[in-house]
């Protein structure tokens, strides 16, 4: 079973990453404009008083006029948070926010962080029960059994909202799927297998009440807690643990796993041993879930058996038993039906519909965002990827039908169909693109130089690329100053990464005379003046490190105009045969992505570069995984004002329908008609009205005023500008760019440099 290492981190960068900008990981926005005193009127006093009026009529008006319907609360005491134990509720605020933003990020729900200072149960309920009218669903979570079953079985009787401990049934879920499709591998009978169960916390009990309700028959179940086997008649069990007691001889674990088929551990590291896995049943079913380390190392396992199907809870391994399956999508599931409860039978549903996810084809588009890899239904794929797309229309449909056919949702789906293609648009695609290009490049393992490495925010991505298994990163800088920045950032000054400059002779000989040979035509330079310039230009000699094979790609920028590092580059560098340089943006607002160009380069194109530019774009856009509708933009649409500057603009459309491309397009046209559906039945012949999603501008003025304003005033996510066109993998970040866009950055330099043919020196 292959294994990689886990990405790791410093405290001190973990600390800054939380600190950075605005404390914490969540902020609240408004939904609605408030820029006139009229919006202050519709949103406050007095405009607020008809929405007071209608709920107070009818209180289901509450989803109409209010947020209830998306948001969610999520609640702790902080008496056992993660594995670290009962540090209280303030400690566990990090976890909860954390918990927010995966709502927010994997179902697009709004959550709200409520950390209870108490122990006290009955004083939680009350708490909850007080402050639930705000909310269309309660998270409960890192609350310490049994007084997480008491809260959640109270709350659940008093409440008409979906109320969920994730701790228990998230788990429960997840690994229920992963069950139903190991068993279907290894042929064994859900009626007659023998599961023991090590571990008797929330979460075990929970696996073991769905496993009950999935079609284990419940003698069919052993628990094992610390003081050993759960039988009848044992002393001192609680009501819970009493529920899983079961009439059996056996007293240890050692005994318990003799001839068992499934094993699922949610204990501690170590608990079981390869001499327990050697008694198991032909084809075991090992869930070691304990975390951070499993109850035994998967590789541990394979030394014994070569016949079983291992699940774990860590991401480094296959078969990731990860609650981010479920619990979103769930809930997005039952506030999209406005359901009373989290029911038994939309958690089976849940666990169904992930099994059944892992049992399909996987389509392109999954492929492209698993980063190449076409996983196949077997010992190594039981359960989907956390980042498979298709969970977002799937788990949600089939959680909301549960709720609507055992009578608890309050509304009805009458198109599926319609309702998944919704679900859809909720993610972002900024962040599936760059997970996909990220997994993508991990298997390549390129060598991307690092131009600026002095530059704190550039060192900083660096690391982060190394730490990620992103591809090996080269600094260039002097190396007493970068190791003098890494220690400021929490590492060791000996971190592992390699650090080059002009010291180096035998690279400084090598790239002089590429450089010579290039440059004594083209701008009558002497081998001197070349050799001057790799001495004393970071760009140059990273630039050269990529012409001659040392690197494979590179990143620059952060501390320079972008004009001028490219002024450099192309010294070395030439474009690509018969294409055309340009700057190309990414831009995600709203669930809606448009690439935007030219944003860098050229000033003012002509007829000619703006066809070649579209021509250009759409091979791009393609391989981010999107269909391209070029749209050439202009203050005139289609003909309508005709000036002189619009002429350059339509010729550039002639010019593209005389050489029969295979994209859509069209212009010219006003952005928004390009952008905006409400234009198609004003313009009824051209495909690309209000569905574009390639916006050639006029001009570099237009395109980089528009998308800088953009990224500015709105909350759109901006990705580039992507250097397109030149003869090597080579991006250039803008002035004062975050670490995680100069990764970006690099990380597509990384994937171009694999995937797009590069004439070699």
């Amino acid at each position: 079973m292959k294994k990689t290492k886990v990405d790791h981190y410093t405290d001190k960068e973990a600390l800054e990453f939380h600190s950075h900008k605005k404390p914490g990981k969540i902020e609240i926005s408004s939904s609605k404009n408030m820029t006139t005193k009229r919006d202050l009127a519709l949103a406050y006093s007095p405009g607020v008083a008809a929405p007071v009026r209608a709920i107070s009529d009818d209180p289901n008006a509450v989803y109409d006029y209010t947020s209830k319907g998306n948001l969610v609360a999520v609640i702790s005491n902080g008496s056992a948070i993660l594995g670290m134990g009962n540090l209280g509720a303030l400690a566990s605020k990090p976890v909860m926010e954390g918990k927010a933003v995966l709502f927010k990020r994997f179902a697009d729900i709004d959550s709200i962080d409520l950390e209870l200072d108490s122990s006290d149960v009955n004083e939680i309920i009350n708490s909850i029960k007080n402050f639930s009218p705000s909310f269309g669903g309660i998270n409960l979570e890192d609350i310490a059994a049994p007084d997480c079953f008491i809260i959640e079985e109270k709350l659940k009787e008093i409440l008409d909202i979906p109320v969920f401990h994730d701790d228990q049934h998230g788990t429960a879920i997840i690994t229920t799927a992963a069950l139903i499709n190991a068993l279907d591998i290894s042929k064994k009978s859900i009626k007659k297998v023998k599961i023991v169960i090590n571990g008797a916390g929330a979460s075990a009990m929970a696996c073991a009440n769905l496993f009950k309700k999935t079609g284990v028959p419940k003698n069919n179940i052993t628990m094992v807690d610390r003081k050993g086997v759960i039988y009848q008649g044992r002393e001192n069990l609680n009501q819970w643990k009493s529920g899983h007691a079961t009439e059996t001889s056996c007293r240890t674990l050692e005994d318990a796993i003799n001839n068992a088929d499934v094993f699922l551990g949610l204990s501690a590291k170590g608990a079981l041993s390869k001499e327990m896995v050697k008694k198991m049943a032909k084809n075991p079913i090992i869930f070691a879930c304990a975390n951070p380390d499993p109850e035994i190392k998967p590789e541990e396992i394979e030394e014994v058996r070569d016949d079983a199907i291992v699940a774990t809870g860590r991401s480094d391994y296959p078969n990731q038993v990860n609650n981010l399956i479920g619990f979103p999508y769930i809930f997005r599931g039952a506030l999209d039906v406005r359901s009373k409860t989290i029911n038994e039978e939309m958690k089976i549903a849940a666990a169904h519909a992930i099994a059944n996810l892992a049992k399909e084809d996987v389509p392109d588009e999954v492929v492209a965002a698993m980063g190449g890899e076409r996983p196949q239904y077997g010992k190594d794929y039981i359960i989907p990827s956390t980042f498979d797309p298709r969970l977002i229309s799937v788990i949600p449909a089939a959680v909301a039908k549960a709720a609507i056919d055992t009578g608890v949702a309050r509304i009805k789906i009458e198109n599926f169909e319609n309702y998944k293609e919704q679900l859809k648009q909720r993610l972002d695609p900024t962040v599936t693109i760059m997970q996909g290009i990220n997994s993508y490049i991990r298997k390549k393992t390129k060598k991307v130089v690092f131009a600026d490495g002095e530059d704190e925010n550039m060192l900083k991505a660096a690391i982060a690329f190394k730490n990620s298994k992103l591809g090996v990163p080269i600094l260039v800088g002097k190396e007493e100053k970068i190791k003098e920045q890494i220690k400021s950032i929490g590492y060791n000054e000996n971190f592992d990464i390699e650090i080059v400059n002009s010291k180096d002779t035998s690279k400084r000989e090598k790239y002089a005379k590429y450089l010579f040979k290039k440059l004594q035509r083209e701008q009558g330079m002497l081998e001197r003046d070349c050799d001057r310039l790799i001495r004393n230009d970071r760009v140059i000699w990273a630039s050269c490190m990529v012409a001659s094979g040392d690197a494979d790609a590179m990143v620059t920028g952060n501390t320079r105009r972008y004009s001028s590092s490219l002024e450099k580059i192309i010294k070395v560098v030439d474009p690509r045969p018969g294409e055309i340089m340009f700057g190309l943006n990414l831009i995600v607002n709203r669930g809606k992505t448009i690439f935007l160009c030219d944003t860098s380069v050229i000033e003012y194109p002509d007829a000619n570069q703006l066809a070649n530019m579209a021509i250009s774009a759409a091979r791009v856009v393609r391989l981010f995984g999107f269909d391209p509708k070029v749209a050439f933009l202009s203050h005139s649409t289609f003909g309508q004002p005709i000036t002189d500057r619009t002429k350059r603009i339509s010729d550039a459309v002639k010019i593209l329908k005389k050489r029969n491309v295979d994209f859509k397009f069209d212009g010219e046209m006003q952005p928004d008609v390009a952008l905006e559906e409400l234009y198609k039945e004003l313009y009824p012949f051209s495909e690309i009205v209000g569905n574009s999603n390639v916006l050639v501008m006029p001009s570099q003025h237009s395109a980089a005023i528009s998308y800088k304003m953009i990224k500015s005033m709105s909350r759109a996510k901006v990705i580039g500008p992507l250097l397109i066109g030149l003869g090597l993998p080579i991006e250039i970040a803008p002035l004062r760019s975050s670490t995680s866009e100069i990764i970006n950055l690099a990380s597509i330099a990384a994937y171009s440099a694999d995937v797009i043919e590069y004439k070699k020196n």
